[in-house]
């Protein structure tokens, strides 16, 4: 049976084939969509993005040359913490010669981070950085070392070589930018913080998306918290990645059952841990026990099922 994911890759295949007739006979058309692992405490991450390309390319089923070929050059600027469970397109139907590259690159010219500190705001950017709102005062530096010049190379699995193929006229290429690892402190400095971007790729017919559901077990009620009576409204889904990054989502009873629902889409796959979070004064237990754990393949949806098997005010 054909998962949901991969019905949605097939739609955009046949979408796209409808504008083939532009492309030679030796390209293809090339798509880069960008999403986001965000982190606690990141308010904003804006970043202007000035230049995307394949790097190392040579004829179709070789990996040599080192010419560039430009997917984009016209800057780009967003915030990342929009795209959480998102995409944003980056590259939209480029044409790009049939081959094998050895590496997909991004120029980033300029970033800024607004983050939580001690309940604090504060901003940091980098050096006369436009993007940065008229009247926003700059609390310290943030430092991007060569990533105006060279670029930064995208990850993928096994460090994998970017292949476009005859057979894949259309390619779409899923780009993930985790926030929580991609910005940091400078070490000794508590005015400046460091710009070393965590960008992970995979075809978007290989991503994944994890489901999470929550429901009440037999008997349990849920008790008045302060003033309030609580509901599974209340709680959130927070999906962990191997690097820690934390992604969270609320539970939606879409299908007035009373069986909530968070769904985490647009995945690289690999390995997460899957906690359940519950509103300020309540404790509470599941089964499974927090955090579950669910390794994810591309193409696939993997599922988490809670149910809730106690709930105290605290």
């Amino acid at each position: 049976m054909k998962t949901r994911r991969n019905l949605v890759s097939s739609l955009l295949l046949a979408v796209s084939m409808l504008g083939l007739a532009a492309c030679g006979d030796d390209n293809s058309r090339v798509t880069v969509k960008l999403t986001d692992a965000p982190g606690d405490g990141f308010e904003k991450a804006v970043v202007t993005i000035t230049k995307v390309y394949l790097k190392g390319g040579g004829a179709e089923g070789s990996a040599e040359g080192s010419g560039e070929v430009v997917l984009r050059d016209d800057a780009f600027t967003t915030d990342l913490l929009t795209l959480a469970n998102d995409t944003a397109d980056l590259v939209k139907d480029a044409e790009v010669p049939q081959g094998t590259y050895k590496e997909l690159r991004f120029v980033i010219s300029g970033a800024y981070v607004q983050v939580n500190e001690d309940g604090i705001s504060r901003v940091y950017a980098t050096s006369d950085y436009a993007e940065v709102p008229s009247g926003v005062e700059v609390d310290g530096e943030l430092q991007m070392p060569s990533l105006s010049t060279s670029g930064l190379k995208v990850k993928f699995a096994n460090d994998a070589d970017v292949t476009v193929s005859s057979e894949q006229e259309q390619k779409v290429i899923l780009v993930d930018f985790d926030v929580a690892q991609s910005f940091g402190h400078a070490a000794g400095g508590s005015n400046r913080w460091v710009m070393s971007p965590v960008i992970k790729g995979a075809d978007l017919e290989f991503s994944s998306n994890v489901a999470v559901s929550l429901k009440l077990g037999t008997g349990v009620t849920l008790p008045v918290v302060g003033d309030a009576k609580v509901d599974l409204s209340a709680f959130s889904a927070v999906l962990v990645n191997a690097e820690g990054s934390r992604e969270p989502l609320a539970f939606t009873d879409a299908n007035g059952d009373g069986t909530f629902e968070a769904n985490f889409k647009f995945l690289i796959p690999g390995a997460f841990q899957v906690e359940v979070m519950g509103p300020e004064g309540l404790g509470f237990t599941t089964n499974p026990g927090l955090p579950a754990s669910v390794t994810t393949t591309g193409g696939a949806e993997s599922s988490v099922a809670f149910t809730l098997t106690s709930a105290v005010a605290r």
